[in-house]
Protein backbone atom coordinates (compact mmCIF):
# COMPACT_ATOMS: atom_id res chain seq x y z
CA UNK A 1 0.00 0.00 0.00
CA UNK A 2 2.92 2.61 1.02
CA UNK A 3 4.92 3.73 -2.11
CA UNK A 4 8.35 5.14 -2.05
CA UNK A 5 7.52 8.14 -0.83
CA UNK A 6 5.73 7.93 1.88
CA UNK A 7 8.31 5.73 3.27
CA UNK A 8 10.87 8.43 2.34
CA UNK A 9 8.32 10.70 4.39
CA UNK A 10 7.98 8.25 7.31
CA UNK A 11 11.59 8.91 8.00
CA UNK A 12 11.79 12.51 7.47
CA UNK A 13 9.01 13.26 9.78
CA UNK A 14 10.63 10.85 12.52
CA UNK A 15 13.46 12.58 12.48
CA UNK A 16 12.17 15.80 12.77
CA UNK A 17 9.59 14.47 15.47
CA UNK A 18 12.91 13.42 17.51
CA UNK A 19 14.72 16.07 16.84
CA UNK A 20 12.50 19.05 17.82
CA UNK A 21 9.07 17.47 19.41
CA UNK A 22 10.12 15.24 21.68
CA UNK A 23 12.47 16.76 23.69
CA UNK A 24 9.68 19.38 24.81
CA UNK A 25 6.80 16.93 24.78
CA UNK A 26 6.91 16.36 28.55
CA UNK A 27 7.30 19.87 29.93
CA UNK A 28 4.61 21.15 27.39
CA UNK A 29 2.67 18.55 29.25
CA UNK A 30 3.80 20.11 33.06
CA UNK A 31 3.54 23.38 31.90
CA UNK A 32 0.24 22.38 30.19
CA UNK A 33 1.70 25.15 27.66
CA UNK A 34 1.15 25.68 23.74
CA UNK A 35 3.87 24.40 21.84
CA UNK A 36 4.64 27.90 19.89
CA UNK A 37 7.94 26.50 19.62
CA UNK A 38 7.06 24.10 16.98
CA UNK A 39 4.82 26.63 15.19
CA UNK A 40 7.55 27.69 12.91
CA UNK A 41 8.87 24.36 11.77
CA UNK A 42 5.35 22.63 11.45
CA UNK A 43 4.77 25.49 9.06
CA UNK A 44 8.07 25.75 6.70
CA UNK A 45 7.83 21.70 6.66
CA UNK A 46 4.40 22.45 5.19
CA UNK A 47 2.48 20.21 8.08
CA UNK A 48 0.12 23.20 8.61
CA UNK A 49 -0.98 23.17 4.96
CA UNK A 50 -1.07 19.29 3.65
CA UNK A 51 -4.80 19.96 2.37
CA UNK A 52 -4.24 23.34 0.68
CA UNK A 53 -3.43 23.78 -2.93
CA UNK A 54 -0.20 25.51 -3.67
CA UNK A 55 -2.16 28.48 -5.55
CA UNK A 56 -3.25 29.07 -2.00
CA UNK A 57 0.57 28.61 -0.43
CA UNK A 58 0.04 25.32 0.81
CA UNK A 59 2.36 22.28 -0.07
CA UNK A 60 -0.49 19.80 -0.43
CA UNK A 61 -0.18 15.55 -0.51
CA UNK A 62 -2.52 12.62 -0.12
CA UNK A 63 -4.30 11.73 2.27
CA UNK A 64 -1.96 8.75 3.84
CA UNK A 65 0.93 10.60 4.08
CA UNK A 66 -1.16 13.06 6.23
CA UNK A 67 -2.58 10.30 8.22
CA UNK A 68 1.45 9.44 8.25
CA UNK A 69 2.71 13.21 9.95
CA UNK A 70 -0.28 13.38 12.32
CA UNK A 71 0.69 9.52 13.45
CA UNK A 72 4.13 10.40 13.27
CA UNK A 73 3.77 13.50 15.20
CA UNK A 74 1.61 11.93 17.91
CA UNK A 75 4.24 9.12 18.49
CA UNK A 76 6.42 11.76 20.54
CA UNK A 77 3.66 14.59 21.48
CA UNK A 78 -0.25 14.00 21.54
CA UNK A 79 -0.65 17.66 21.83
CA UNK A 80 1.30 18.20 18.66
CA UNK A 81 -0.77 15.77 16.93
CA UNK A 82 -4.12 16.82 17.81
CA UNK A 83 -3.15 20.41 16.49
CA UNK A 84 -2.08 18.82 13.42
CA UNK A 85 -5.30 17.33 13.40
CA UNK A 86 -7.34 19.70 14.24
CA UNK A 87 -6.25 22.59 11.85
CA UNK A 88 -6.09 20.70 8.81
CA UNK A 89 -8.76 18.63 8.66
CA UNK A 90 -11.64 20.58 10.89
CA UNK A 91 -10.31 23.66 10.10
CA UNK A 92 -8.70 24.13 6.39
CA UNK A 93 -10.73 21.49 4.86
CA UNK A 94 -14.56 23.20 5.25
CA UNK A 95 -13.45 26.26 3.25
CA UNK A 96 -11.50 24.19 0.85
CA UNK A 97 -14.68 22.02 0.20
CA UNK A 98 -17.48 24.31 0.59
CA UNK A 99 -15.65 28.10 1.19
CA UNK A 100 -15.93 30.49 -2.31
CA UNK A 101 -12.92 31.39 -4.39
CA UNK A 102 -12.86 34.78 -2.36
CA UNK A 103 -12.76 32.92 1.13
CA UNK A 104 -10.32 30.69 0.02
CA UNK A 105 -8.00 33.53 -1.07
CA UNK A 106 -8.56 35.49 1.99
CA UNK A 107 -8.08 32.49 4.41
CA UNK A 108 -5.99 29.32 2.92
CA UNK A 109 -2.85 31.52 2.70
CA UNK A 110 -2.60 32.76 6.05
CA UNK A 111 -3.28 28.83 7.35
CA UNK A 112 -0.50 27.54 5.32
CA UNK A 113 1.57 30.21 6.68
CA UNK A 114 0.61 28.79 10.04
CA UNK A 115 -2.13 30.49 11.34
CA UNK A 116 -4.51 28.21 13.13
CA UNK A 117 -7.89 28.14 11.93
CA UNK A 118 -10.18 26.03 14.73
CA UNK A 119 -13.70 24.34 14.25
CA UNK A 120 -16.86 24.81 16.54
CA UNK A 121 -19.19 22.45 16.38
CA UNK A 122 -19.82 21.07 20.11
CA UNK A 123 -21.89 23.04 22.85
CA UNK A 124 -22.93 22.27 26.61
CA UNK A 125 -26.46 21.19 24.84
CA UNK A 126 -24.93 19.48 22.00
CA UNK A 127 -22.43 17.01 21.92
CA UNK A 128 -23.27 13.77 19.83
CA UNK A 129 -26.55 15.21 19.31
CA UNK A 130 -24.45 18.11 17.26
CA UNK A 131 -28.34 18.40 15.08
CA UNK A 132 -29.15 19.81 18.69
CA UNK A 133 -26.93 23.13 17.94
CA UNK A 134 -28.68 26.29 20.39
CA UNK A 135 -26.47 29.04 18.95
CA UNK A 136 -28.43 31.10 16.72
CA UNK A 137 -27.91 33.71 13.57
CA UNK A 138 -30.05 35.80 12.41
CA UNK A 139 -30.48 37.83 9.30
CA UNK A 140 -29.93 41.62 9.39
CA UNK A 141 -29.31 43.03 6.20
CA UNK A 142 -25.58 42.32 4.82
CA UNK A 143 -25.20 40.60 8.28
CA UNK A 144 -25.70 37.84 10.46
CA UNK A 145 -26.10 38.57 14.07
CA UNK A 146 -24.88 35.05 16.44
CA UNK A 147 -25.13 34.60 19.57
CA UNK A 148 -24.43 31.34 22.11
CA UNK A 149 -21.32 29.17 22.89
CA UNK A 150 -19.39 26.34 21.28
CA UNK A 151 -17.33 23.98 23.50
CA UNK A 152 -14.08 21.60 23.76
CA UNK A 153 -12.76 24.33 20.61
CA UNK A 154 -8.84 22.68 20.38
CA UNK A 155 -6.68 25.51 19.79
CA UNK A 156 -9.32 27.82 20.33
CA UNK A 157 -6.88 30.81 22.49
CA UNK A 158 -4.54 30.60 19.50
CA UNK A 159 -6.71 30.78 16.59
CA UNK A 160 -7.07 33.41 14.40
CA UNK A 161 -10.84 32.05 12.89
CA UNK A 162 -13.43 29.57 13.83
CA UNK A 163 -15.80 26.92 11.50
CA UNK A 164 -18.76 27.41 13.32
CA UNK A 165 -22.17 26.41 13.08
CA UNK A 166 -25.48 28.07 14.44
CA UNK A 167 -29.48 27.60 13.66
CA UNK A 168 -30.86 29.88 11.36
CA UNK A 169 -34.40 29.50 11.87
CA UNK A 170 -36.23 31.41 14.79
CA UNK A 171 -38.66 28.01 14.90
CA UNK A 172 -37.00 26.50 17.99
CA UNK A 173 -38.16 22.66 16.40
CA UNK A 174 -36.50 23.63 12.76
CA UNK A 175 -33.05 22.41 12.84
CA UNK A 176 -32.08 24.52 9.51
CA UNK A 177 -28.02 24.90 10.68
CA UNK A 178 -25.96 27.06 8.33
CA UNK A 179 -22.18 27.14 8.67
CA UNK A 180 -20.00 30.65 9.18
CA UNK A 181 -16.24 31.65 9.27
CA UNK A 182 -15.59 33.88 12.13
CA UNK A 183 -12.78 36.02 12.87
CA UNK A 184 -11.27 36.14 17.02
CA UNK A 185 -11.09 39.86 16.13
CA UNK A 186 -14.74 40.68 15.60
CA UNK A 187 -16.37 42.56 18.26
CA UNK A 188 -18.79 39.80 19.94
CA UNK A 189 -16.34 36.75 19.66
CA UNK A 190 -14.88 35.78 23.01
CA UNK A 191 -12.34 33.12 24.10
CA UNK A 192 -13.19 31.14 27.52
CA UNK A 193 -10.86 30.17 29.69
CA UNK A 194 -8.42 27.50 28.83
CA UNK A 195 -9.70 24.23 30.33
CA UNK A 196 -7.65 22.35 32.97
CA UNK A 197 -7.71 18.72 30.83
CA UNK A 198 -6.61 15.19 32.10
CA UNK A 199 -4.69 14.71 28.81
CA UNK A 200 -2.97 16.47 25.95
CA UNK A 201 -2.35 19.25 28.35
CA UNK A 202 0.01 21.16 25.60
CA UNK A 203 -3.28 21.86 23.55
CA UNK A 204 -5.20 24.47 24.22
CA UNK A 205 -8.89 24.14 24.39
CA UNK A 206 -11.40 26.81 25.50
CA UNK A 207 -14.78 27.79 25.14
CA UNK A 208 -15.59 30.11 22.11
CA UNK A 209 -19.24 32.24 23.18
CA UNK A 210 -20.79 35.04 20.54
CA UNK A 211 -22.62 38.03 22.10
CA UNK A 212 -24.00 39.50 19.08
CA UNK A 213 -21.54 38.96 17.40
CA UNK A 214 -22.03 40.99 13.38
CA UNK A 215 -21.10 38.07 11.15
CA UNK A 216 -20.92 39.73 6.82
CA UNK A 217 -23.20 37.06 4.83
CA UNK A 218 -19.54 36.51 2.46
CA UNK A 219 -18.36 35.15 5.69
CA UNK A 220 -21.30 32.29 5.40
CA UNK A 221 -19.93 29.21 4.40
CA UNK A 222 -21.81 27.58 1.58
CA UNK A 223 -25.61 27.31 1.54
CA UNK A 224 -28.35 28.49 4.12
CA UNK A 225 -29.22 25.10 5.85
CA UNK A 226 -26.40 23.14 4.36
CA UNK A 227 -24.08 23.60 7.99
CA UNK A 228 -24.91 20.44 9.58
CA UNK A 229 -24.44 18.17 6.26
CA UNK A 230 -21.18 19.91 5.91
CA UNK A 231 -19.65 19.18 9.32
CA UNK A 232 -20.58 15.34 9.01
CA UNK A 233 -18.62 15.18 5.50
CA UNK A 234 -15.82 17.07 7.78
CA UNK A 235 -15.85 15.01 10.22
CA UNK A 236 -15.70 11.44 8.05
CA UNK A 237 -12.04 12.58 7.45
CA UNK A 238 -11.15 14.29 10.47
CA UNK A 239 -12.27 10.45 11.72
CA UNK A 240 -8.80 8.94 9.72
CA UNK A 241 -7.04 11.92 11.83
CA UNK A 242 -8.13 10.87 14.92
CA UNK A 243 -7.28 7.07 13.82
CA UNK A 244 -3.93 8.51 13.07
CA UNK A 245 -3.56 10.49 16.16
CA UNK A 246 -4.66 6.68 18.47
CA UNK A 247 -2.15 4.81 15.99
CA UNK A 248 0.78 7.06 17.03
CA UNK A 249 0.23 7.49 20.91
CA UNK A 250 -0.27 3.23 20.58
CA UNK A 251 2.98 3.45 18.89
CA UNK A 252 4.77 5.44 20.93
CA UNK A 253 3.55 3.71 24.07
CA UNK A 254 4.68 0.34 22.40
CA UNK A 255 7.87 1.68 21.82
CA UNK A 256 8.71 2.50 25.38
CA UNK A 257 7.15 -0.97 26.48
CA UNK A 258 9.55 -3.08 24.08
CA UNK A 259 12.77 -1.05 25.38
CA UNK A 260 12.09 -1.12 28.90
CA UNK A 261 10.90 -4.82 28.69
CA UNK A 262 14.26 -5.80 27.23
CA UNK A 263 16.41 -3.64 29.48
CA UNK A 264 14.48 -4.75 33.05
CA UNK A 265 15.84 -7.56 34.67
CA UNK A 266 13.92 -9.07 37.24
CA UNK A 267 15.07 -12.74 38.57
CA UNK A 268 18.29 -12.59 36.58
CA UNK A 269 16.74 -12.02 33.29
CA UNK A 270 15.11 -9.00 30.72
CA UNK A 271 11.06 -9.16 31.56
CA UNK A 272 10.91 -9.36 28.30
CA UNK A 273 11.86 -13.24 28.08
CA UNK A 274 8.70 -14.07 30.49
CA UNK A 275 5.97 -14.67 28.41
CA UNK A 276 3.22 -12.67 30.12
CA UNK A 277 5.20 -9.88 28.77
CA UNK A 278 5.89 -11.45 25.52
CA UNK A 279 1.95 -12.35 25.00
CA UNK A 280 1.23 -8.70 25.93
CA UNK A 281 3.77 -6.89 23.63
CA UNK A 282 2.91 -9.50 20.84
CA UNK A 283 -0.90 -8.53 21.17
CA UNK A 284 -0.19 -4.69 21.17
CA UNK A 285 1.83 -4.84 17.84
CA UNK A 286 -0.47 -7.07 16.20
CA UNK A 287 -3.18 -4.44 17.17
CA UNK A 288 -1.53 -1.52 16.33
CA UNK A 289 -0.52 -3.01 12.53
CA UNK A 290 -4.16 -3.90 12.19
CA UNK A 291 -5.27 -0.12 13.25
CA UNK A 292 -2.17 1.03 10.49
CA UNK A 293 -3.92 -0.67 7.78
CA UNK A 294 -6.95 0.34 8.59
CA UNK A 295 -6.28 4.05 8.70
CA UNK A 296 -4.37 3.71 5.49
CA UNK A 297 -6.69 2.29 3.81
CA UNK A 298 -9.65 4.77 4.47
CA UNK A 299 -6.85 7.02 3.51
CA UNK A 300 -6.63 5.66 0.08
CA UNK A 301 -10.24 5.09 -0.02
CA UNK A 302 -10.75 8.86 0.28
CA UNK A 303 -7.95 10.04 -1.86
CA UNK A 304 -9.88 7.74 -4.65
CA UNK A 305 -13.10 9.53 -4.54
CA UNK A 306 -14.82 6.29 -2.76
CA UNK A 307 -17.71 6.25 0.04
CA UNK A 308 -15.31 6.18 3.00
CA UNK A 309 -17.28 7.20 5.47
CA UNK A 310 -18.60 4.00 7.77
CA UNK A 311 -14.55 2.45 6.33
CA UNK A 312 -13.42 5.84 8.49
CA UNK A 313 -15.53 5.50 11.70
CA UNK A 314 -14.22 1.91 11.73
CA UNK A 315 -10.72 3.26 11.72
CA UNK A 316 -11.27 5.61 14.24
CA UNK A 317 -13.01 3.55 16.77
CA UNK A 318 -10.58 0.29 16.32
CA UNK A 319 -7.26 2.91 16.38
CA UNK A 320 -8.60 4.67 19.24
CA UNK A 321 -9.37 1.45 21.39
CA UNK A 322 -6.45 -0.38 20.69
CA UNK A 323 -4.51 2.67 21.21
CA UNK A 324 -5.56 2.65 24.95
CA UNK A 325 -5.35 -0.73 25.30
CA UNK A 326 -1.71 -0.51 24.20
CA UNK A 327 -1.31 2.27 26.91
CA UNK A 328 -2.76 0.46 29.43
CA UNK A 329 -0.35 -3.02 28.80
CA UNK A 330 2.55 -0.49 28.87
CA UNK A 331 1.76 0.98 32.39
CA UNK A 332 1.40 -2.88 32.85
CA UNK A 333 4.72 -3.88 32.09
CA UNK A 334 6.39 -0.43 33.44
CA UNK A 335 5.03 -1.39 36.85
CA UNK A 336 5.28 1.28 39.18
CA UNK A 337 7.81 3.56 37.42
CA UNK A 338 5.20 3.96 34.93
CA UNK A 339 2.92 5.43 37.15
CA UNK A 340 5.56 8.02 37.77
CA UNK A 341 5.06 11.55 35.96
CA UNK A 342 8.37 12.72 33.57
CA UNK A 343 10.56 9.88 33.43
CA UNK A 344 9.09 7.94 30.58
CA UNK A 345 6.14 8.86 28.66
CA UNK A 346 3.73 6.11 29.26
CA UNK A 347 1.04 7.52 31.94
CA UNK A 348 1.34 10.43 29.56
CA UNK A 349 0.34 8.81 26.94
CA UNK A 350 -2.48 7.17 28.66
CA UNK A 351 -3.79 9.81 29.84
CA UNK A 352 -3.63 11.59 26.07
CA UNK A 353 -5.08 8.60 24.54
CA UNK A 354 -8.79 8.81 26.10
CA UNK A 355 -9.72 11.70 24.51
CA UNK A 356 -9.75 9.70 21.08
CA UNK A 357 -12.25 7.37 22.05
CA UNK A 358 -14.49 10.86 22.93
CA UNK A 359 -13.58 13.41 19.87
CA UNK A 360 -15.21 13.73 16.46
CA UNK A 361 -17.57 11.34 17.60
CA UNK A 362 -17.41 8.98 20.62
CA UNK A 363 -16.66 5.06 20.15
CA UNK A 364 -20.92 4.89 20.48
CA UNK A 365 -21.50 6.97 17.95
CA UNK A 366 -18.74 5.35 15.75
CA UNK A 367 -20.75 2.44 16.36
CA UNK A 368 -23.61 3.75 15.09
CA UNK A 369 -22.27 5.01 12.24
CA UNK A 370 -21.30 1.66 11.12
CA UNK A 371 -24.07 -0.21 11.81
CA UNK A 372 -26.14 2.18 9.97
CA UNK A 373 -23.90 1.93 6.90
CA UNK A 374 -24.46 -2.30 7.71
CA UNK A 375 -28.36 -1.82 7.77
CA UNK A 376 -28.28 0.28 4.31
CA UNK A 377 -26.72 -2.28 2.24
CA UNK A 378 -29.13 -4.85 3.74
CA UNK A 379 -31.90 -2.62 2.84
CA UNK A 380 -29.96 -2.61 -1.03
CA UNK A 381 -30.03 -6.44 -1.58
Amino acid sequence: MLEKKHLEFREKIRAFALEQIEPLANTLDTEQRFHTEHMKPLTEMGLLSMLIPEEYGGKPTDTITYSIAVEEASRVCGSTGITLAAHNSLGTFPILKFGTEEQKKRYLPRAANGELIAFGLSEPDAGSDAGGTKTHAHRDGDNWIINGSKCWITSATKAFATIATARTSDNPEDRTITSFILEKDWEGYAVGKKENKLGLRGSDTAFLHFDDLKCPVTNQLGKEGEGFKQMLITLDGGRISIGAMALGLGQGAFDCAVKYAAERVQFGKPIAYNQAIQHRLADMATELEAARLMIYEASRMKDAGQPFSHYSAMAKLYASEVARRAAESTLTILGSVGYLTGKYPAERIWRDVKLCEIGEGTSEIQRLVIARHLLKQVQKT
